[in-house]
């Protein structure tokens, strides 16, 4: 049996896309295989310092929200990992996310040269945003890629940002993934038509949805901007919180389209396939992205699916007229560009059939590349592979 020490600023109750990548994978390893501990800040004194979560035994270190608790986690992450190091003889470090794990796994690095390190890189916010974050400790976060023996993206827009950083290294695009069993299966009609009367909806309403964190970057602002240039029977559907909830509320009153722009609120993820079934369009127009697990969910639910090509949505959508070569699975706009949002649903509701081709187009794709029981098993064959190179 192998052990991974895996290094992420968060994990659970705190759940985002790397956190449920990491859930995903490690549940899907046999414990006889691979024994997994996970080094993570201990964001309230109401968190264990030590508990075990499915196949990983999580240790907390730090205490706090703030940003300094998040600063300062870098290093308390490192001197853990050296303490849990000498009574557990890690196999493997796997660093989830540079700009919050690579530094501990830098410094980790420099007391253990022969340990196999992992660089994961899962960010969503532009790499120059991430890059001028980090210039505080920039020596520590140059070293987070030129020291890693193997760097894993979700995207190839994220591994050209790991060449660039000067990573010279084995290099595997890996994608985030989606439980296809259960977003693919056709949800009971009874419980679909139970959540679109609650939701109000009627016969020949057409109901956008997104599930997004409610921040800049995700631009729900510009679909908001976009549903003042809709007919009275499309509303958008919106799944999610976030620092910029206020201002985007604020935003729907001032355009008059407040009863329009739905503000659901947090959703579990076992709801979501039902949420999803219960609409007709899944929109992101995001303005930047590492790849983005809530547009293949929506894919594998089967909803067509409006978005921009930024980042790691290149990856997976496809358009019928800005990529000819290639099956159409989406529907792609510009950045910042309401204007072409509204287009679009209009020219998606007007030819159901597209729709419905590049909708399955699209579940096709995510069944053959993104599931997460295929994903788990090249990231088992990774870890082996470093971990038999030590």
């Amino acid at each position: 049996m192998k052990k991974v020490l895996i290094l992420s600023l968060a994990y659970f109750p705190h759940v985002g896309g790397a956190e449920v990548a990491i859930r995903e994978i490690t549940s899907r390893i046999a414990p006889r295989d691979i024994e997994f501990h996970l080094l993570t800040l201990r964001f309230s004194r109401r968190e264990l310092r030590r508990e075990r979560i499915g196949n990983v035994v999580v240790h907390r270190v730090g205490g706090g929200s703030s940003r300094l608790s998040k600063f300062f986690f870098q290093f308390r992450a490192a001197l853990a990992a050296l303490r849990l190091h000498r009574r557990e003889r890690f196999d493997l470090v796997w660093a989830v996310m540079a700009h919050s794990a690579g530094v501990p796994a830098a410094l980790f690095k420099l007391s253990h040269p022969r340990v196999p390190y992992l660089l994961t890189l899962q960010e969503g916010d532009p790499p120059e945003a991430i890059e001028r974050t980090m210039r505080p400790l920039w020596p520590l976060f140059a070293r987070a890629f030129t020291r890693a023996d193997a760097v894993q993206a979700i995207s190839t827009f994220l591994a050209d940002w790991a060449r660039r950083r000067g990573f010279t290294g084995r290099l595997e695009v890996i994608g985030n993934g989606v439980d296809v069993a259960r977003f693919a299966r056709r949800a009971p009609e009874p419980e679909v038509v139970a959540v679109r009367e609650r939701l109000g909806k009627l016969a020949g309403d057409c109901y956008l949805v997104t599930t997004s964190r409610l921040v800049e970057k995700n631009a729900v602002d510009d679909v908001i901007r976009a549903l003042a240039l809709l007919p009275p029977e499309v509303s958008f559907i919106i799944y999610g919180v976030g620092p910029d909830e206020a201002k985007l509320k604020a935003l729907a009153k001032e355009l008059g389209v407040e009863a329009r722009a739905r503000f659901m609120g947090q959703l579990s993820h076992e709801r979501l396939p039902l949420a999803l079934a219960a609409c007709d369009i899944f929109i992101r127009p995001s303005r930047s992205e590492g790849m983005g697990n809530s547009f293949i969910e929506a894919m594998a639910a089967g909803l067509p699916v409006i978005a921009t090509q930024e980042g790691g949505i290149a990856d997976f959508l496809f358009d019928a007229k800005r990529d000819p070569e290639k099956e159409p699975t989406g529907f792609a706009v510009d950045r910042d560009a309401p204007e072409q949002i509204a287009a679009m649903v209009e020219y998606v509701r007007a030819h159901p059939d597209e729709a419905a081709r590049t909708a399955e187009n699209a579940k096709q794709l995510v069944v053959e590349r993104y599931d997460w029981d295929h994903i788990a098993a090249r990231m088992q064959a990774l870890f082996l592979d470093l971990c038999a190179s030590s």
